[in-house]
């Protein structure tokens, strides 16, 4: 009969960090597990619990046997199984005892080919197993393979030593409302557990399977769900929000989640003075080290009243509320201090003990690395036609806040402490401001540097570290990138093509290189590094929803430049649903194979030479559209060029027709070459369109 299954772990208090990957997994198993031995049904449904003192799963419509299976066993090749006489041989009948069958005779076995020769088979019914067996083996299996961070070995009253992620005190395994036997882990299977360890007492008698997350939310003030624990926190906490922001990163709230059974969301405050602190620290060690919810404004300004979640539900929680605000004060008192401390010293006074602070130990200290982005950094200000002076000093500044004390206590604070601290030290804004833009972009999706200066500085940074720590042999492989450089050159395009800085792609490599003029330890990575980044860019642009063919188009032409690059991949897309491009595009790719084989350099045409009519009317057809096409690709207009391009098909295809190319006359073939390379480069000014015949 089918009936739902649960199987139940508790134990004392998991690490929350693991929680939930540790009760997924567990589910997981235990599924895989029973299906891989047929016991359940299509329809079946798992669903994963886990709390800080539980890991548990109950599926759907687990079956009590497993299905009676037919079975073809392979016995024997003929030529063993069979004398000269067609007599049974001694290995058959010790092969048939083996396989739990010493009665059988020859003539109830299958012949039957098998490969180049012949062999005996059998095929015979296997009777379902029984739960209770297959389950045991099942969970040893499930809780073997789980992504435990580190095993503990602890001994049971008994004697007996167990290893698991902590120690388990009860086992619950039921088949509806029947108890399945099994021993686990020094325990043998009941239907008892705990409810919350503080607003509860005494056991909890679990009937029927079906009803154990009702009963323990009930009787044992225990939410077993982990999304649902999760999605109660988050509705409580913009609840009692009211008007303000929560700030509630996931990663907060899938830690606080796995601290408590019976969630309970308290409002704290802390003194007004310290909102002088910048606002960031205080978010940061209040999420860190305490894991309280900030709030905000309505504009984003920090508020000196916070959330906690608790697991105690409580009529009187003041002894609760005033406990966590007086364990806070002294965490936003250590970052207080530290931001007065820091202020008495500028930024630039702390530059020269950036000597003391080693990059790497092939391309030098701090120090040196910023006195080549700060060069690198005036360089790219200059080509984007901003103020290099602000750009140097910006670059100059950037790193200083290493050495300060808040970015000692808080390392997810640096940049951000140095636009802080630059601004009090009377810098420019935009000087301040690369400070922290220069990290930017530092993930997927994050924003980009909005002053020009931040800009600077962040191509400066990026490239320094995507050339230098290639040019010492690092360069990412496979999955292995602990440089961050795929990140790095990422962030290195999205800048030039979403700003549309028309900067040279191999100038800003040659500039960065220079940097590195008289390392020993240090090799030339340009080609390396320029191939590398193109296939960034491929990924990327996909990601834009453009197909592989017309990204293809566009980058196969290794462009210098990508401020456009967004319109050329528009335009080609364009083009694609024109009727007109296919045979172009097929075209295009012939006239590239046919100038690669060509040995000759092509020429000017020479119209005298143009003897067949469909050579002079593509002639006269291209000198008719290449004026339209000069002026719509001198604007920009990438799409009308192509466009305008499509006219040519008649003319194209008449001359693949009805010309030979390689006439046995040489002038003749010549000028030709020298009519299809022309054809070639108004094709190919704005995209390679042979990509999209690929």
């Amino acid at each position: 009969m089918n009936n739902t299954l649960l199987v139940e772990l508790f134990t004392e208090e998991l690490p929350p960090k693991a929680l939930a990957k540790l009760g997924e997994a567990f589910a997981a198993g235990i599924v895989n597990g029973l299906k891989a031995r047929d016991f359940l049904e299509s329809d079946s449904v798992a669903t994963s619990y886990a709390s800080p003192r539980r890991l548990a799963v109950s599926i759907t419509n687990v079956r009590a046997t497993s299905p009676d299976k037919v079975l073809r066993e392979k016995v024997l090749p003929v030529s063993v199984a069979l004398d000269a006489a067609g007599n049974a041989t001694a290995p058959l009948a010790k092969k048939l005892a083996a396989l739990g069958f010493p009665d059988l005779q020859v003539s109830q076995l299958e012949r039957a080919v098998d490969g180049k020769a012949e062999s005996f088979f059998y095929s015979y019914t296997a009777a379902g197993s029984a739960l209770a067996g297959s389950l045991q083996t099942t969970l040893e299996e499930a809780i073997s393979k789980l992504p435990i961070p580190k095993v503990m070995s602890y001994q049971r009253p008994d004697g007996e030593t167990v290893h698991f992620v902590r120690p388990v005190h009860r086992i619950i395994v039921l088949h509806g409302a029947d108890i399945v036997p099994l021993s686990l882990l020094g325990l043998k299977s009941d239907r008892v557990t705990l409810g919350h360890r503080f607003l509860t007492t005494g056991q909890i008698s679990i009937t029927h399977a079906n009803d154990y997350a009702a009963n323990l939310a009930s009787q044992g003030k225990v939410i077993a769900s982990v999304a649902e624990r999760k999605e109660k926190i988050r509705a409580a906490l913009l609840a009692k929000a009211g008007n303000d922001q929560v700030l509630m990163p996931e990663s907060l709230l899938d830690e606080v989640t796995a601290l408590v059974e019976w969630p309970v969301i308290y409002e704290c405050k802390f003194e007004d003075e310290f909102l002088a602190v910048p606002q960031e620290c205080l978010i940061l060690t209040m999420q860190t080290n305490q894991k309280y919810f900030a709030l905000t404004d309505a504009n984003g300004k920090l508020r000196s009243r916070f959330l906690i979640v608790s697991n105690l539900e409580t009529a009187t929680p003041e002894h609760i509320i005033q406990g966590n605000e007086r364990v806070v004060r002294p965490r936003l008192s250590d970052a207080k201090f530290f931001f007065e401390q820091d202020k008495k010293k500028t930024l630039e006074a702390r530059l020269p003990m950036l000597a003391n602070v080693v990059y790497h130990n092939k391309l030098g200290s701090q120090k040196e690395r910023t006195e080549r982005v700060q060069s690198l950094a005036g360089q790219i200000a200059l080509s984007m036609g901003t103020d290099a002076a602000l750009a140097k000093r910006g670059a100059l500044l950037a790193k200083a806040d290493l050495l300060t004390d808040m970015v000692g206590e808080f390392p997810e604070l640096q940049g951000i402490m140095g636009t802080y601290y630059a601004l009090h030290d009377g810098e420019h804004a935009e000087v301040a401001a690369a400070a922290s833009e220069h990290y930017q972009p530092r993930f997927a999706g994050d924003a980009l540097p909005a002053t020009a200066t931040g800009t600077a500085v962040a191509l400066a940074d990026k490239l320094e570290t995507l050339v230098g720590i290639w040019g010492i042999g690092l360069q990412p492989t496979g999955d292995r990138d602990p440089f961050a450089l795929r990140r790095h050159a990422l962030g290195v395009l999205r800048m030039l093509v979403e700003k549309r800085l028309p900067l040279s792609l191999s100038t800003l490599l040659a500039d960065t290189l220079a940097q590195f003029a008289g390392n020993a330890n240090f090799k030339d990575p340009s080609a390396e590094v320029l191939s590398f980044m193109y296939d960034r860019l491929r990924g990327q642009l996909r990601e834009k929803g453009f197909s592989q063919n017309e990204v293809e188009a566009v980058v196969a032409q290794n462009p210098d430049t990508l401020d456009n690059i967004v319109e050329r991949l528009q335009a080609v897309q364009a083009f694609a649903a024109l009727p007109e491009s296919a045979s172009l595009a097929a075209a295009n790719k012939r006239i590239t194979n046919i100038l690669k084989k060509s040995e000759a350099t092509p020429g000017a045409v020479q119209v005298s030479l143009l003897q067949e009519a469909a050579e002079q009317a593509l002639y006269n057809a291209m000198a008719k559209v290449k004026p339209e096409v000069d002026a719509a690709f001198a604007k920009g207009d990438f799409a009308a060029a192509l466009k305008t391009l499509a006219a040519l098909r008649a003319e194209v295809d008449s001359f693949f027709n009805d010309v030979m190319v390689n006439a046995d006359d040489l002038a003749l073939r010549n000028n030709r070459l020298a009519l299809l390379n022309e054809l070639h480069g108004m094709l190919n000014q704005v995209a390679d369109i042979s990509k999209l015949a690929a």
